[in-house]
């Protein structure tokens, strides 16, 4: 392993912008990587004022990502940038990730990857290309209990999957918040900077990962209804989603953002021919298990009976709440340490390796594709492939 911090760039995420302020928050937390440059707005103002308030070098505060990479990639190999985080709205994603990877920088990204299903194919190429690693920020995979509930059905444990429930509502779209000025609200109802969808790309393409990888199985075929519900709205704030697996099991996801008084509770059940398996994030410690001939079981955080993933993502003993945070920075941990390997010429453990990356990237743009296609079609099933 290396014995140095890595050095990580940010291009958005500047002051006052929530997810700049999570992703620095989990990068920091377990002190295997520290902030060394951004480019942090598209206003200049902003951008050199928000580097003056993290305490970067003014040399390395950059008002356009483009200046950032032709004057981080000419650094010294002793002060160079290891990897850039991009937090920018979904339409200034692909550029920065293709130039990132074009000057040998690994890159960490919120998702979805890319603005298109067609951008998302072109960046997973270059990945490919370049032998560099990528992250996408699909957080709800961070949470111990989550990998504990893919390690048990990676086993077998409660036989073949037959059925998937999962769920992402929220409420804070219930009214028409772009229109008074909510910056966050702007952008993601926006179809020019937010994409084909709203709600199913928001966090339709959260719940649509969170199946995927808890059941370790891909969907091969959907049928969505897709809604705006808020007059006037522009793009889908409310959906549902059938999904066949590639198992033969069946599954239901929801996503909606006009749930009056619902915050962020992400939640999947999952059930086999012996039993089945519930987790939701507003009680992140616990996986209730449940059997069809015993009685359910419940699995907690930090407890010495859970699977090697599980425990190498716990952080405290048994009792003490972990949750979001904690779960971020899990994502930026494993990509850290697998960096840290990497560069040092070292086998990752496999542990490491388990966080989201391009193909998970590519798999998002697909189901957003997919449903919206679906939603806007009479034949409805739609066929999930490239």
């Amino acid at each position: 392993m290396l014995n140095r911090k890595l050095r990580m760039g940010m291009i958005g995420g500047g002051k006052d912008a929530f997810i700049g302020a999570i992703h620095r928050l989990a990068l920091n937390m377990d002190g295997l990587a520290e902030m060394k440059a951004g480019a942090l707005s598209i206003d200049p103002v902003v951008a050199i004022e928000s580097g003056k308030q993290l305490f970067l070098d003014k040399e390395r505060v950059y008002t356009d990502y483009k200046t950032l990479f032709e004057k981080e990639a000419a650094m010294p190999a002793d002060e160079r940038l290891d990897f850039i985080s991009i937090v920018t709205p979904n339409f200034v994603h692909f550029d920065p990730a293709m130039m990132a990877l074009d000057k040998g920088f690994n890159v960490v990204i919120e998702k979805p990857i890319t603005f298109s299903l067609e951008e998302a194919i072109k960046l997973k190429a270059k990945v490919n290309e370049t032998g560099l690693s990528l992250l996408i920020c699909h957080t709800y995979t961070g949470y111990p209990m989550v990998k504990q509930a893919k390690q048990m059905l990676k086993e077998g444990l409660f036989g073949n999957i037959r059925k998937v429930y999962v769920e992402y509502p929220q409420g804070w779209l219930s009214t028409p918040l772009e229109t008074s000025g909510n910056a966050q609200a702007s952008w993601r109802t926006d179809p020019k900077r937010s994409g084909k969808a709203g709600a199913m790309g928001d966090i339709g393409t959260h719940a649509f990962n969170l199946a995927e990888y808890v059941t370790g199985l891909k969907v091969v075929k959907l049928c969505a209804d897709i809604n705006s519900i808020v007059p006037e709205r522009k793009l889908d704030d409310d959906g549902a989603v059938l999904m066949n697996f590639e198992n033969g099991a069946s599954g239901v996801l929801f996503a909606t953002q006009v749930a009056a008084g619902e915050e962020n509770n992400i939640k999947i059940r999952v059930y086999g021919e012996k039993g089945g398996l519930e987790w939701e994030q507003n009680n992140a410690n616990t996986l209730l298990v449940k059997w069809l001939d015993k009685p359910a079981q419940v699995y907690r955080a930090g407890t010495g009976y859970l699977s090697s993933h599980a425990m190498h993502n716990s952080r405290t003993p048994a009792g003490h709440p972990e949750g979001y945070l904690e779960a971020f920075a899990n994502l930026y941990r494993n990509f850290a340490l697998t960096l840290s390997a990497k560069l040092s010429g070292e086998t990752p453990k496999p542990e490491w390796l388990d966080f989201p990356g391009v193909e998970e990237g590519v798999r998002g743009m697909m189901f957003i594709e997919k449903v919206i296609e679906s939603g806007r079609s009479e034949k409805k099933w739609i066929e999930f492939n490239e």
